[in-house]
Parts: structure tokens; C-alpha cells; sequence
């Protein structure tokens, strides 16, 4: 395909001068083609509004109208254009719909209503709400401690707390909603107080004596200090709302509170009530998401979630900077006080009070208000009807089936929600289909099936395993050994050239990683999609046990005996500990190994002969970023982390319900040592690894890594896509989709 030039004015929404052009250009075998499309002198943005040149802004009660007509009166009078006009409706959802039919151009709402809306179609944000920093940013949802703790974000399990209140922002969606989206606590069948009360020792969550919820969550709460009026939402409840939160804490109730960013200040060094008389700010901390702690004052950089102001929403017929320019005119020009509300009889009519300016948007609702906010009230909008009846789990074997059966029957005794159901499948790929044609609904894969099933089938994960405990969810890394001594290897391309030391063909340490990294790197460029072609081309020689080149085979020894060279498991140089011999025996000068294989081998943790003289410290890590490093930092050093097995579903299920499952099982069945069904011992069933690899730990939350790619990690995610075959047909194609799409747009213009 010929490449594709194209030069035009800026295509928009605002003001065009008549007959400028915007001219679309393709070099073709016998000539020119193009396409001129000649602008009037209107604005596509005044054809489309249905109120001639009038933004019509939607209003919630009469006394939004009656402030609204005085902001369009005052906007009119200072010759601010286009002109406003005001629409009458009820509720922020009937301003939707007026958008929807384009009945009605722009009106404010909250970041929740605006979240809520989200669901119901496309809408735009022309503008955010803002103080005076133009931030945009209503407040921040903290977790405050006691400087003398010693808890961190990580280690709230166990602990008392203190909310705001059942259902606040700061004290309940917030915390709660990071705490479910970030895996650290789960929540089975949606139930959010039961998961909090199981999280948390006790807590005081006032307002929290709703049917269902369970007394531990008032346990803390001292009402008004004569026994009266105890887990009220009311002022009456000496722990409610923000100070009273922050009076939790203070008075030793609770070990974190959970309260906005200015609650600390407001309350310390000299302000607040008698109860706060000589407080220091400087006693208290905030926890971070990293798992570190700050100062009370650097919250900007450590809280649990950026709660947003008002933001005005458009439909998708507006022009968003139209609106954000035709606002700022009226806080510049007009003399209207838009943020006064009293005057007309209420309190945040149209915008926030608090508010004194406007920052532009021309964004969707969840880039607007950020998607960890969004992720947050994700976690917390679940209900027992978003639950499914039974989770229907794809098995692969008879073994595997058997297993699941007995999980499902010892889930149901437990009682746990929602049901198990088990559902073969002849292949890995067809239980991927299942998946997605909503016949089955879980499977658990390795990373190569991960980056299939999200790729091909549009799955994402919902848990997986960690063979630690920890919750990092790594395999190992992958990492490239050097002798500390060779100082001629500074970076992956000092290794062309050299000679290599390889697990064996096809395995993900020692071939699939190094290799997808250096073809990634194009520091090796297979032809025809030989790999281990261009690998022979790019080392001296190596061993590569399984390899067909013999340039790859080389470096081999064999068995004791010399023989079967080169072989899969049989070569004194195959597997983990096999390149790392290699290296250490000085057949190869790097070995591509996983980053336990030197601690395994050295330091007398291995006997044998070639290795029972070797010390950790003799050896070091090339690096992806072109350094070198110790052994002991392949955190920070590696060419990937290889990531655990993840159950993978569809991404309609709720996949906190899951993970709430799951976790609730392994808390009852998790241990090797219970005496009925072990959700990591295969051994009963006549297999191994069945349903989930028998060497796990526990199942974790994805936290953050909510996709595919998110989760695989873009290092191991690019020696994955670089070791496909791709034909030059790819490229071809997205380029004639590319030029179908312009054209189209162009033609749409035309017809406008």
C-alpha cells in the first residue's frame, strides 16, 4: 500500500471562516486522488444545536430555574454568546435523557451522578469545578494513624477503625471501594458491611444498624456519652462524620481513621473543640497506596482516592470548549455570582458554593474524574443481584472434574456464594470459547494461555495464585547471568556476538523471554519467522537443548557419558540449573535463567561438584536498561517478571464477587493440612495441578492489573507479541481500515 500524506486545516466544532479547505491527498501509480472539503461560514456546532445558537442548560428544581434565568439574563446582558436559555426537570437522569434526544445542551452534577449516568450512554465533561488551585478537586479520601503505629495500607487486616458514617464518601465508599478494587479485602456476594466486619477487629461506622449489618461494626462507637444515641448518624454519635472520625482515633478507639485531608489541620495545633485542645498535626500520618506513610500535609501524593468536583456535562451533540468558553466569559464578564446560591433560596444551585472557577475537560466521564475514583465506586456499586446463581468452572480432564465436584459440594456446605458448577471442555480453547459465548465462566491459565484468552476472546482476570503468599503474584523473573569477572557485557547488545547458555527450546526463561526481548530490542530480526535462525546468526554458538541449528547446540556436553547432546532432558546444561553450569563451567559467557537458579546453586546450597565451590557474589545481572546489578536485585533487574496463573473471566462478571469466593473457600479449604477437600492438593484426584497449580500458597486480588496486559506485565507481554509470527498482510490491513475510516469521516462532513 502506498503511503498515505494527508494535510488539513484544524477540523472542529467552532467557527470556521467561509471557504477554507481541508484537502486529503494519496500518491496513486498514475496520478493524485484527493478530496477537498470546502467549510461555510457557520460552525457545525450551530447546524447542530436544536435551539438555533442557544446553549439550553438542564435545571433539577425551581429554584435551579430561578437562579438559571437570572445567569442567562445576566450572561445576555453582557453579550456573551451564545446565548443561555434554561430547560426544566427533576432529577440529573431526566437531564440525561433531555441530552440523549438533544432536547437540552449542558447541566452540573455530582462525581457520583456523574458515574451513574456513565452507565446509561456517551456523554462528554466540558468542564470541572475548582477552587482557587485549580485542581479540580473537591477533597482527598485519607487514611490517618498515630505516628507511633506501625500500621501500614498492608497491614489494616485486623485492626480497629473509624469511618465517618455508613454510605459518607471519605469514611465508607472511598477506603472501602480501594480496599475491595486493590484486592486486600474481598467481599463475597456483595455483602460490603459483612466483608468489612471480617477485615476489620471492630470499627465504629456510624449509621451502620441496618438489617444485615453486623455489630462489630458499631462495637467502637460511645453514642453521646451517656450511652444514648450510640452508632447514630448524627452528630449525636460523638464519632461521626469527619472530626468525630478523627476523635476515634484520637481518643485510642480505633488504630486509622478514615477522613478527608483537611480533617487533621482543622482539628490540631490550636483549632477545633475542647476535645482537641493540644493536638499536634505533626502526631499523626497518612498511609499510602505504596504501602509507605507521609506527613498529614503531603496528601496531594499519599491518600486512598482523588474525589473530584462538579462536573458539567454535555451531550455528545455540544462542543464542550463552546460551553467551558461561554462559562468562563460569564465569570469574567458578566458580574453573576455563579457559586452564590443563597439569594435563590438553596445551597450548590447549578455549582458548588465552595467553588470559584472552572478548569476545561473535553474528556469521557471516567478520564474526567480518573480511574482509580472510578474503579473505587466499581467495587462498591454491587448488589446481590449482580451475583450469578452458580460459577460455572471449564475442566479439562476426568481428574480435573473430579476435583471441581468435590469443591462445589464442599462450597455449598460452607455456604458459599455463589454456587459451583462444573462444565468440561475438550481443549484449553474451546473452554476460552465457552467463556466467552456465556456457557462457562472460569478457567485458571499459565501466562502464554492469559495473553490468548485476553487477546482472542476478550477475557481479563479476576484472582490468581501466589506460590509465596505474598501478593506480587510473580512466577520468578527471568533474568541474564554474567560472571562478575566478564566486564565486556554492559548491555543486551554486547551480547551479539558472544556465547549463551539457554534452559532449553520453547521454555520461557532461558528461550522465550531473551529471545522476545531481543527481537523486540531488533537486535535480532528473523526472516521468515526462523527464530532460532536469527538466534544462531546473533550468538557465537550456545546450548540450547531441544535446538535444530546446530550453531545452537555447540556449546552442549551431554549426559555423564557424553552422549544424547543437546537433548531435552538429558544434557547436563538442560533446564534452570543446567545453563547455570553452563556459565559457571565457562562453555557459555551468559545464561538465561530464572533469578532463583544462582541463589539455588551457590553458597553451598548445592553439593554437586561443579557447584559446591561457587559464591553468589562471583555473579551478577545484566539488565534490561542497559546496567548491570546483583543478584539479589532482580526485582529491579530483570528482562521479565513472568507472571502466576489467573482465573480468567468475562469481563461482564463482577469480578470482586469471584475473588470474594475464592477467598472465602481458601479460608476453609486453603491449608494442605485440612482433613476434607484441599483446593491445592491434587494428589486424591489421580492428577496434579488440577483446577489450581498445587504449589500455591493462596489466591490473591489483581488489584490494578484488571487486564490482560496489566497483568502479564509489558515486559513479558513484549517477548510474547515479538515472538508471533506476523505477516507484512497486518500492516496492509490496518492501513486500508485506517483510510476507509478518513474517508468516511470525510464524507460525513460533506453531507453535514
Amino acid at each position: 500500500m502506498n503511503q498515505l500524506l494527508w494535510t488539513f486545516g484544524p477540523i472542529s466544532r467552532a467557527y470556521k471562516p467561509a471557504g477554507e479547505t481541508a484537502r486529503i491527498s494519496r500518491p496513486t501509480g498514475t496520478g493524485t486522488m484527493a478530496i477537498s472539503v470546502v467549510f461555510l461560514g457557520v460552525s457545525l456546532l450551530a447546524l447542530q444545536m436544536v435551539s438555533g445558537q442557544n446553549i439550553r442548560w438542564c435545571t433539577v428544581s425551581t429554584n435551579e430555574m430561578t437562579k438559571c434565568k437570572a445567569m442567562a439574563e445576566a450572561f445576555n446582558d453582557a453579550a456573551i454568546r451564545p446565548l443561555l436559555s434554561c430547560v426544566a426537570e427533576t432529577s440529573v437522569v431526566g437531564c440525561a435523557n433531555l441530552l440523549r434526544n438533544k432536547e437540552a445542551d449542558a447541566f452540573s452534577a455530582s462525581p457520583t451522578d456523574i458515574y451513574d449516568l456513565s452507565k446509561l450512554g456517551s456523554f462528554l465533561i466540558a468542564a470541572g469545578e475548582s477552587d482557587r488551585e485549580g485542581e479540580g478537586v473537591s477533597y482527598y479520601a485519607v487514611a490517618v494513624v498515630k505516628k507511633s503505629s506501625t500500621v501500614t495500607v498492608n497491614s489494616l487486616k485486623g485492626r480497629r477503625s473509624c469511618h465517618t458514617g455508613k454510605g459518607r464518601t471519605a469514611g465508607w465508599n472511598m477506603p472501602l471501594g480501594y480496599l475491595i478494587d486493590s484486592g486486600l479485602m474481598s467481599v463475597m456476594g456483595c455483602d460490603v458491611s459483612k466483608g468489612l466486619s471480617e477485615f476489620f477487629n471492630a470499627s465504629c461506622v456510624p449509621g451502620a444498624k441496618e438489617p444485615g449489618d453486623p455489630a462489630s461494626l458499631c462495637s467502637l462507637c460511645v453514642g453521646d456519652g451517656t450511652g444514648n444515641h450510640r452508632c447514630e448518624s448524627s452528630d449525636l454519635e460523638r464519632y461521626y462524620a469527619y472530626s468525630g472520625a478523627f476523635r476515634c482515633l484520637v481518643e485510642d478507639a480505633g488504630e486509622v481513621a478514615f477522613i478527608k485531608h483537611t480533617t487533621v489541620q482543622e482539628n490540631t495545633d490550636g483549632q477545633g473543640d475542647a476535645w482537641a485542645s493540644g493536638l499536634r498535626s505533626a502526631d499523626y500520618e497518612l498511609l499510602c497506596r505504596d504501602g509507605s506513610r507521609a506527613s498529614v500535609k503531603d496528601f496531594r501524593r499519599c491518600h486512598l482516592e482523588r474525589v473530584p468536583s462538579r462536573g458539567v456535562v454535555v451531550g455528545d451533540h455540544v462542543d464542550p470548549t463552546l460551553v467551558y468558553n461561554v462559562l468562563m466569559d460569564g465569570l469574567r464578564k458578566s458580574g453573576f455570582g455563579m457559586f452564590q446560591s443563597a439569594s435563590y433560596g438553596g445551597s450548590n444551585l447549578l455549582f458548588s458554593d465552595s467553588s470559584t472557577t472552572f478548569i476545561a475537560a473535553q474528556a469521557d466521564s471516567i478520564s474526567w474524574m480518573g480511574q482509580r475514583y472510578h474503579q473505587a465506586l466499581t467495587a462498591m456499586d454491587c448488589s446481590s443481584a449482580d451475583i450469578p446463581e452458580f460459577l460455572r468452572w471449564c475442566v479439562l480432564s476426568s481428574e480435573e472434574q473430579r476435583k471441581c465436584v468435590a469443591m462445589a459440594e464442599a462450597s455449598s456446605s460452607a455456604h458459599l456464594t455463589p454456587k459451583l458448577q462444573c462444565v468440561y471442555g475438550d481443549s484449553v480453547d474451546q473452554c476460552m470459547q465457552k467463556i466467552k459465548d456465556s456457557e462457562a465462566d472460569a478457567i485458571t491459565l499459565d501466562g502464554g494461555y492469559i495473553f490468548t484468552a485476553g487477546k482472542n476472546y476478550g477475557l481479563v482476570p479476576a484472582a490468581a495464585e501466589s506460590y509465596t503468599g505474598d501478593t506480587d503474584g510473580s512466577v520468578y523473573y527471568s533474568v541474564a547471568v554474567l560472571k562478575k569477572t566478564n566486564t565486556n557485557i554492559r548491555s543486551l547488545a554486547d551480547l551479539r556476538g558472544k556465547t549463551s547458555c539457554h534452559t532449553g527450546l520453547g521454555r520461557t526463561a532461558g528461550w522465550n523471554v531473551p529471545m522476545g526481548v531481543l527481537i523486540e530490542r531488533g537486535l535480532i530480526t528473523p526472516q521468515r519467522c526462523q527464530i532460532e535462525e536469527g538466534a544462531a546468526g546473533f550468538f557465537k554458538s550456545s546450548c540450547v537443548p531441544g535446538a535444530s541449528q546446530a550453531a545452537l547446540c555447540e556449546q552442549c556436553v551431554g549426559d555423564q557419558k557424553g552422549e544424547n547432546k543437546c537433548k531435552k532432558g538429558l544434557d547436563l546444561f538442560d533446564g534452570y540449573s543446567g545453563a547455570f553450569r553452563c556459565l559457571a563451567q565457562g562453555a557459555g559467557e551468559v545464561a538465561f535463567v530464572k533469578h532463583a537458579t544462582v541463589f539455588e546453586n551457590t553458597d553451598g546450597n548445592n553439593t554437586d561438584s561443579w557447584a559446591a565451590h561457587l559464591l553468589s557474589r562471583e555473579f551478577q545481572l545484566l539488565c534490561s536498561q542497559g546496567t548491570r546489578a546483583e543478584v539479589t536485585q532482580y526485582r529491579h533487574c530483570h528482562l521479565a517478571r513472568v507472571p502466576s496463573h489467573a482465573v480468567m473471566v468475562r469481563p461482564t462478571l463482577n469480578r470482586h464477587a469471584i475473588y470474594g469466593l475464592l477467598d472465602k473457600a481458601q479460608e476453609s479449604y486453603g491449608s494442605d493440612s485440612n482433613p476434607g477437600f484441599r483446593m491445592f492438593d491434587s494428589s486424591s484426584y489421580g492428577g496434579t495441578d488440577l483446577l489450581f497449580k498445587d504449589s500455591t500458597q493462596r489466591l490473591i486480588g489483581v488489584g490494578e492489573r484488571r487486564t490482560y496486559q496489566e497483568w502479564l506485565g509489558q515486559e513479558y507481554l513484549d517477548s510474547l507479541i515479538a515472538m508471533e509470527c506476523h505477516s507484512s498482510a497486518a500492516g496492509q490491513s490496518f492501513t486500508t481500515l485506517f483510510v476507509t475510516v478518513l474517508l468516511s469521516f470525510l464524507v460525513s462532513l460533506l453531507a453535514v
